[in-house]
């Protein structure tokens, strides 16, 4: 029996497979350089969101802007000069309107605005107090 075609045949295999087996390291190593470019990179975003955050806190709190209408900056002034809770009813009484239920209702309405944007808040069904 002839083995040669057969060492033959297993030697182009062996070739073949030692070649694959090459290119497979050089692309390993190649996938391991670029996952430590991205571990890097992913814990300097890491790093950079830790001290972003750090700063966050440190950074005083930016008022939402008013609704464009004349009595909101001075019903903001009138919580910054009381030192309790305000009703509705003082609040009107402050900006000199007229203590008329629709008044009144509508000054209410405007502290609840200001409730929703953060500006002031209502302790209960009835007061509101300035935001600390």
């Amino acid at each position: 029996m002839n083995v040669k075609p057969l060492l033959d045949a297993l030697g182009l295999q062996e070739d073949a497979a030692r070649a694959l087996a090459d290119d497979l390291r050089t692309q390993i190593e190649e996938l391991q350089g670029r996952l430590r470019e991205a571990e890097t990179h992913l814990e300097h975003l890491a790093i950079t969101r830790k001290t972003v955050t750090a700063l966050a806190d440190r950074l005083p709190a930016v008022p939402p802007d008013l609704p464009e209408h004349p009595d909101y900056p001075r019903i903001r002034g009138v919580f910054n000069d009381a030192t309790g809770p305000l009703r509705a009813r003082d609040v009107c009484e402050a900006l000199d309107h007229e203590l008329l239920p629709k008044n009144i209702e509508g000054t209410r309405a405007k502290l609840k605005r200001l409730v929703k944007l953060g500006i002031i808040t209502e302790i209960d069904t009835a007061s509101f107090t300035r935001k600390q």
